[in-house]
This record gives structure tokens, C-alpha cells and sequence, in this order.
């Protein structure tokens, strides 16, 4: 990991939402940084902002005040230097998965034979060389996940933003994909910020875990995770770690039960 070069800077982010009921603030106060080749989680008790934080990120929304950096420069619109994975997969039904995963590049007027080879190495990396001419229904979850994952690659973004990507898969596939992701990420060098409910999935994927409040989320605690990888999930240090964070977490939340 390269400590010197920042892609995400957050400087006192403030994320207020109005409407005829009156306002709600989603966020209070954010500051973090994501290094290069950073895999970071976000962590927290549900409504506590971490979508809304990626959101801004990816300059799908914009702070009330503060700001937010990628590289130096204040994001206000989508870049194409990030890219967004999101739960619900976002493939076009009516697209053959070759098609989807070439969808960005098309959008960025990248010519067909470039745009076909890209698509091919991304489908490759991802396991689903034999399936590009496939529609989306015609696959199963975590084959869907893979090709929005393959998606993302293939406009290279320097940070990719993945909001629970694997939430909605079964045990089993949700563990093989954190793999395909890890390996991924380690062959890539892209630096991605994770949002998960999951406690086991964060000290399994992240160097980094940012531990949000209740709303308005502000940042409680911040874990390194100094985990060789691969990592086992039955190991004494890995237990430890995963105790440590889900104290702050369960914590957290009674606090916030209390004072309702």
C-alpha cells in the first residue's frame, strides 16, 4: 500500500436533506482519507449515512458544507476516475452481458475493436469468458454480480465505490466473491471503498475500517487491520478483531436505543 498518495480526501462533510417535514442531517462532520490501493470499509448501524457518504464520493450528491477531494480535485459530478458497484447489480435486462460490461466504454466513444478486447479481459478476469453473449436473467446472482463488478474494471477508474455489493447473495457465493474481489484488488491496485452491514465481511476484506455513528453519521472509530492475507476466519486474531469491532458497533446502537 502506498501511503503518500491520497485519491479520496473528505474535509468536514456535512450532508443535510430538506423537505416540507423539516431537515435531517445524514452526516455530520465527516474527515477521512483513502490512500492508494486502500481497501477500506464502511461500517455502522443502519440509517447511519454510509450510502449518502458514498454517494458523495462519487459525486452522485454533494456535501451541504465541507467538501470531497479525488485526487486533488473537489468532486461535484461523477468522474470517470471512480465507479460505482451497487447491490441491486444495475445490468440492462434487454443488453447481453458482453454489452453491459461494455456500456461505459461505448458511452466514452471508445472504438469497437478496443472496446471488445477490454470487454473480453474484463469477462476473463471475472470468470464469465463463456457467457457474454448471456442475458442477465439468464444468470444466476453472484454471475450477475461478477459482470457489474467486470463493469466497473473495465473503464480502469483509479477507485472503485461498492455499496454492499454482496448483500443480497447466499453464504456461500457471498464468501467466493469477497475472494474473486480480493484477488481483483490485489492484481489491479485499485482502491476501493466498501460499504457492508457485515462485521466478518469488514475485517475479511478491508486494510482499513471506518465505523460511523447513528445519524447523523459521524466517524466514531477508525480500525487498521493488520491481517496478512489470505486470511482466516477462524484464527485468534481474526476472532479478535471481529469482537473488538462488533463491541463498538453493538455499543453504538444501544446507545442510539437508549436515547429514542
Amino acid at each position: 500500500m502506498n501511503d503518500d498518495k491520497i485519491w479520496v480526501k473528505i474535509e468536514n462533510a456535512t450532508k443535510i436533506f430538506s423537505s416540507k417535514k423539516g431537515d435531517t442531517k445524514a452526516l455530520d462532520n465527516i474527515n477521512l482519507e483513502i490512500h492508494d490501493d486502500e481497501f477500506v470499509c464502511l461500517l455502522g448501524p443502519s440509517g447511519c449515512g454510509k450510502t449518502t457518504l458514498l454517494r458523495m464520493i462519487g459525486g452522485l450528491d454533494v456535501p451541504t458544507s465541507g467538501k470531497v477531494e479525488i485526487d486533488g480535485k473537489i468532486v461535484d459530478r461523477p468522474s470517470p476516475k471512480m465507479t460505482m458497484v451497487f447491490q441491486e447489480y444495475s445490468l440492462y435486462p434487454w443488453r447481453t452481458i458482453a454489452e453491459n460490461v461494455g456500456f461505459g466504454l461505448e458511452m466514452m466513444g471508445i472504438e469497437k475493436s478496443e472496446r471488445e478486447k477490454i470487454v473480453s479481459d474484463r469477462l476473463k478476469d471475472v470468470g464469465l469468458s463463456e457467457f457474454g453473449n448471456s442475458y442477465p436473467h439468464e444468470l444466476s446472482g453472484g454471475m450477475r454480480q461478477r459482470a457489474a463488478v467486470a463493469r466497473a474494471l473495465a473503464s480502469d477508474p483509479a477507485v472503485m465505490l461498492m455499496d454492499e455489493p454482496f448483500g443480497a447473495l447466499d453464504a456461500q457465493t457471498r464468501n467466493k466473491m469477497q475472494n474473486e474481489l480480493l484477488r481483483l484488488w490485489e492484481s489491479t491496485k485499485k482502491t476501493i471503498l466498501f460499504v457492508t452491514h457485515s462485521v466478518d465481511e469488514a475485517v475479511y476484506m478491508s486494510d482499513k475500517i471506518v465505523i460511523l455513528t447513528p445519524r447523523p453519521g459521524k466517524i466514531h472509530k477508525i480500525y487498521e487491520v493488520p491481517l496478512a492475507r489470505p486470511r482466516d476466519r477462524t484464527s485468534v486474531e481474526f476472532a479478535n478483531i471481529r469482537k473488538s469491532v462488533l463491541k463498538e458497533i453493538e455499543m453504538l446502537e444501544s446507545e442510539n436505543n437508549s436515547g429514542n
